[in-house]
């Protein structure tokens, strides 16, 4: 059991490496919910439920990340660079 768990992980890990997949802090998180969630479960119902969790979708975009982008759309927009940008951007993304 503790060898299979440990090659989910390496496996996950792997994964995380590729180029494609540079969100690897977003995937420790979601190994870190799966394994959480998957405490009462033992054997093949954990395989089962690991496997499932590992490769939902992920949750949207947070508002965060949706007014990043909103916000250096406007800053493009209105040509905006160095320190007059930086002072846009802080100030979009607080408000």
């Amino acid at each position: 059991m503790k060898k299979m768990i440990l090659s989910v992980a390496v496996s996950l890990f792997a994964a995380s490496l590729a180029p494609a997949a540079f969100a690897a802090g977003s995937q420790q998180n979601k190994m870190k919910e799966c394994n959480a969630s998957a405490t009462d479960k033992k054997g093949d119902e954990r395989k089962a439920f690991m496997k499932e969790c590992l490769s939902a979708k992920p949750a949207p975009k947070s508002t965060q990340q949706e007014k990043m982008k909103s916000c250096n759309k406007e800053a493009g927009e209105k040509a905006l660079k160095g320190d007059e940008r930086k002072q846009f951007m802080s100030s979009c993304l607080k408000g």
